[in-house]
Parts: structure tokens; C-alpha cells; sequence
């Protein structure tokens, strides 16, 4: 099975599991300035050099020595799952993707087909029904992670403890899970902990939101995207997110009830 996801500086002292949609490109700009001092030019996704990842050959072995060694300093982050869903939607299905097109190609005028979408449209401002059409998304979403109907689910919008599970089921233990609802907090712990060449102040950095200015501003408060149907279609879809992360039931009230149980987590994900 391997490592997917996994993410790890040169010098061996952070190891991350990638969570899209869960602070991502951030933590990963942070991983490449405690090695370097400097910030990578462009979406960190793209990096290919200065910062393992598993998805490139040279960067499975030293991943795979690692973790076997115990050696630096691993977690991974989580968010709750209203934000993380609605999040999705307004970046994968609302928003123009970095090379000016929509995402994955034939998906949005799919599901704008199948499911009564409407993406919104920059010529126009993006001007549409944000709340029936995230809805109508929600319940394209629900299809592809219960039902694996009319696709399989995409990373961006399957479930967070499915990310997190992977790095356990290969032999890996987390060190520490952070919530993006407390990042800065969370990474000074890492960067002070990890005792890396380079740390920096989380509240004191560029933001990385490379999403951000390619589609709709969220007009609504999050709780109002969620009706009794979608709050009871998000909770069937992430309900083991909800339990294993310490969020409650309520949109409206978004804020994590309790810590994050690490033992739990591993027997939980590790079955």
C-alpha cells in the first residue's frame, strides 16, 4: 500500500499526511521554509523538488525509511466536515481551476446535467442560487461516497478519517492531528517540537489559499447551506469523521467539542 499522501521535508524532520481541503497548501509551504527559509514560488502542489512526496519516484524510499525509523515528526490536519464539504464545492465545482478551465473536465457540465448544479459563471459574476445549488451538490456527493455512483469520490470531498486511515494502515503513527479551525496554534507546536532549521510564525506569514479569487465569495453564513436534509446527508456521509475529530452535530455551531483521542484514532483507522 505504501504512503499516498504522505509529504516530508528533505531534512527528515516533519512527516505530513495531506488532507485536501484541510489547510493543505499552507502546511505544505510550511514544510518547505522550515528546510529552505524561503517560501516555493508557485503551488506547492506543483513542487517537485526541495519537499518529498510520495507521488514522485525519488521520494519513496527516503518516505518508506522514515516512517519504518520512527523518524521526525508526523500528523496531519482535519477540519470540520460542514466547512470541509462546502469548501469543496465553492473551489472543485464553483470555481475556475489554475489552468483557466473547470475541474476535471466533463464533471461540472455532468453534474450540472444530472443533479440541477449551477456552478455560477465569472461573466456574470457568478450570480446564482448558492444554497440550492450546493444542495443539489451534496446530494452528488453523498451518491459518489455511499454508492460509488456515477463516479467514485473525489479526494476533495471523501472523508477526512479515509485520508488519515492510510498512513496508519501502512505502519505509520501519528505524532499529532491539528485542526485547521486552530492552525497556528497547532504548527507552532510541530515547528518547536520538530526543532526545525528554519520556523516560523504561522500568524505571521503569506496566505496560501490557492483557490481564493478563482470563483464566488460564500454569500451566506455556513449554517445557512444546511437545512434539516443536508445537515442529515452530511452527517451519513462524515459521521466517522464527526465522531473521531470531537465535532458536534450542529452547523451553526461549528467549533470542536473535545480533543482528539490519538490512541483512539489508530485503533479506530488501523482495523
Amino acid at each position: 500500500m505504501g504512503f499516498p499522501g504522505i509529504w516530508m521535508t528533505e531534512s527528515e524532520r516533519l512527516v505530513y499526511r495531506v488532507v485536501p481541503k484541510c489547510a493543505c497548501s499552507t502546511i505544505g509551504q510550511i514544510l518547505y521554509h522550515a528546510d529552505h527559509g524561503r517560501w516555493f514560488d508557485g503551488d506547492i502542489h506543483d513542487a517537485r523538488e526541495g519537499l518529498h512526496k510520495w507521488g514522485l519516484d525519488h521520494s519513496r524510499a527516503p518516505i518508506e525509511a522514515a516512517v519504518a525509523a520512527g523518524r521526525g515528526l508526523a500528523f496531519t490536519c482535519v477540519r470540520n466536515p460542514y466547512d470541509r464539504i462546502l469548501s469543496a464545492f465553492f473551489d472543485k465545482i464553483c470555481g475556475i481551476q489554475r489552468n483557466g478551465r473547470r475541474y476535471r473536465g466533463n464533471l461540472v457540465p455532468k453534474i450540472m446535467r444530472d443533479y440541477g448544479v449551477e456552478p455560477g459563471d465569472p461573466e456574470t459574476g457568478f450570480d446564482f442560487d448558492q444554497i440550492a445549488s450546493f444542495r443539489r451538490f451534496l446530494l452528488f456527493a453523498r451518491d459518489t461516497i455511499r454508492f460509488r455512483q456515477p463516479m467514485e469520490p473525489d479526494i476533495h470531498w471523501s472523508s477526512i478519517s479515509g485520508h488519515v486511515s492510510t498512513f496508519i494502515r501502512g505502519g505509520g503513527r501519528y505524532d499529532r492531528i491539528l485542526r485547521t479551525e486552530d492552525l497556528a496554534t497547532g504548527l507552532r507546536g510541530v515547528l518547536r517540537d520538530a526543532e526545525v532549521a528554519h520556523p516560523v510564525d504561522p500568524d505571521d506569514m503569506p496566505r496560501f489559499n490557492e483557490s481564493a479569487g478563482h470563483g464566488p465569495e460564500r454569500a451566506h453564513p455556513v449554517a445557512a447551506y444546511f437545512d434539516d436534509l443536508a445537515t442529515h446527508l452530511v452527517h451519513e456521509i462524515y459521521g466517522r469523521d464527526f465522531a473521531l475529530f470531537g465535532y458536534g452535530p450542529d452547523p451553526a455551531d461549528r467549533a470542536a467539542k473535545r480533543e482528539i483521542d490519538l490512541e483512539a484514532v489508530h485503533v479506530e483507522l488501523g482495523r
